[in-house]
């Protein structure tokens, strides 16, 4: 292990001032890197200068969370924590050239708009995917939950954006990646998001951002999507309810009190709202100028139009915990059982759509099977590749672990495959079919990065997904592209179960 940290440490000079970072086997690190300044409720600004050299070897905060987590499926989920705070703008850089003019990969968290960070899962290891993709790797940080998503614009113009503040923070880092990046080696004329679960929500709505045009030319979008409600706008009540907990009735009180007691008010008036049918969670709101709303209700702008996109699922995402400890101990007579009492009436056409779909799958598969992010990446597919002049690409990881005796893919597995960090996550260790999934998953990721089309050497022909031709990369122990292989399945299954996991 070759680790450089002193008078031969990298330096990149940005618009702010001179970084300094470090070097551990060929790849120049830069942690905590400060792209913003925000406070509270307020639009995020340009950093001060500085003077002199600043390092920039340790991750910056976080966003706090609301609550408490709790321990649980690391197996599944391996996650880390860091010391948080509200002014948690924050990015980190991976390169191997800073000379270079290398494509750029943008990764945004998930974590939905509520929790999550860039550091919470293991597997996100730029070092592995910078050396192993040839591609520059950025991993950023962005506000949350009440001080990212709280609208309070009935409250007037100061508090006009506050609905979409973690937004605006997304869309200050692109603007700091475009204006520094060279300075790392990338090319800021080639920079791809991707993100996972919120994160492809993330990337989702930035596509409709107006302020996003330019920043970033291609999209991967992993088991997320923008979700709409027809519940009640709580944009007066939530605040007057929180105000009311606090004792207090002017909203500037808002602005200062202490995180904890604000996270406390809400946590405390939040149920009872959301039980008279309030919108109580954390997300984007479109208001037609800064958030136009999501592309598949309202149709893509023009310039969304114009960005290659790619976007999956996997197979189970949160589905996993219908199956029984060990499924694979069942008869054929309990399996049709357990799928009577979980689909009732549409289990047998589920059944016979499922083995058409999936034919080298066991049938008790189908108990963990999930259309609660299958359906709307379907109609997002279908509205993207429609409406857009670029290409669109769809793919489907539905890998079977061999965790108890069998786990379909969950939510979040398929990341250590396109991050290259298998070796970070013991669930992955199956021989052979790591290493083949990994370097497939990586390059095609990496390649769609490039050049705008995944296809690679260690892959089948993959097409773009167009209407008739609905081709889908199914990336599991053999890896094969199918055409329209699983729209009824899924659509059917969303009825089954009202689209809930």
């Amino acid at each position: 292990m070759l680790f450089e940290c002193g008078k031969n440490a990298p330096k990149a000079v940005t618009d702010a001032g001179v970084l300094r970072g470090f070097t551990l086997d060929g790849v120049h690190t830069f942690h905590g890197i400060k792209y913003a300044d925000a406070k509270r409720f307020e639009m995020p600004q340009p950093v001060e200068k500085w003077e002199g050299v600043k390092n920039a070897d340790s991750y910056g905060f976080t966003c706090p969370l609301m609550y408490d987590d709790a321990p649980g499926g690391e197996l599944r989920y391996h996650h880390g924590y860091w010391p948080s705070d509200e002014n948690c703008q924050y990015l980190n850089v991976w390169t191997t050239d800073m000379s270079a003019k290398k494509p750029v990969m943008v990764w945004i968290h998930g974590g939905g708009y509520s929790f999550g960070s860039c550091l919470e899962l293991g597997a996100v290891d730029g070092d592995s995917l910078c050396r192993n993709g040839d591609v520059v790797v950025v991993t950023l940080n962005h506000r949350l939950n009440i001080i990212g998503f709280f609208d309070l614009s009935e409250y007037g113009e100061k508090y006009k954006y506050t609905a979409n503040l973690g937004m605006a923070d997304l869309v200050a880092a692109l603007k700091w990646i475009k204006t520094n990046i060279a300075a790392f080696g990338g090319d800021p004329d080639n920079v791809t998001l991707f993100g996972q679960s919120g994160g492809g929500g993330k990337i989702q709505t930035l596509l409709q951002m107006p302020s996003a045009e330019g920043l970033f030319h291609k999209a991967i979008t992993q088991s997320g999507f923008y979700r709409v409600n027809d519940l009640k706008s709580a944009a007066k009540a939530l605040p007057e309810a929180i105000l009311k907990y606090l004792g207090e009735k002017d909203i500037s009180v808002l602005e200062t009190v202490p995180y904890r007691k604000l996270s406390e008010a809400y946590n405390a008036v939040a149920p009872s709202l959301r039980e008279e049918g309030y919108d109580v969670d954390w997300h984007p709101h479109p208001d037609g100028e800064f958030f136009l709303g999501g592309g598949v209700q309202v149709g893509f702008c023009d310039w969304a139009k114009t960005i290659p996109t790619m976007s999956g699922v996997t197979f189970s995402e949160f589905s996993y915990g219908h199956l029984p400890e060990q499924p694979y101990e069942m008869t054929a007579e309990e399996v049709d059982e357990r799928l009577a009492k979980r689909y009732g009436s549409y289990a047998a056409e589920l059944k016979k759509l499922f083995t058409a779909a999936y034919p080298e799958k066991p049938v008790y598969e189908l108990l963990a099977l999930d259309s609660s992010f299958g359906l709307p990446n379907i109609q997002f597919l279908d509205a993207k590749s429609q409406q857009s002049t670029a290409p669109t690409y769809s793919y489907m990881f539905s890998y079977s672990f061999p965790l108890y005796g069998g786990s379909p893919a969950w939510h979040c597995s398929e990341i250590p495959y396109i991050y290259h960090s298998t070796h970070k996550v013991p669930v992955c260790g199956e021989p052979v079919v790591r290493e083949r999934l990994e370097t497939q998953l990586c390059t095609a990721f990496t390649n769609f990065a490039k050049y705008g089309n995944p296809n690679c050497a260690e892959l089948p022909k993959w097409a773009p997904y167009t209407k008739g031709n609905e081709v889908t990369m199914v990336f599991d122990r053999k890896c094969e592209a199918r055409v329209d292989f699983n729209r009824k399945l899924t659509e059917l299954h969303a009825k089954a179960t009202n689209g809930k996991r």
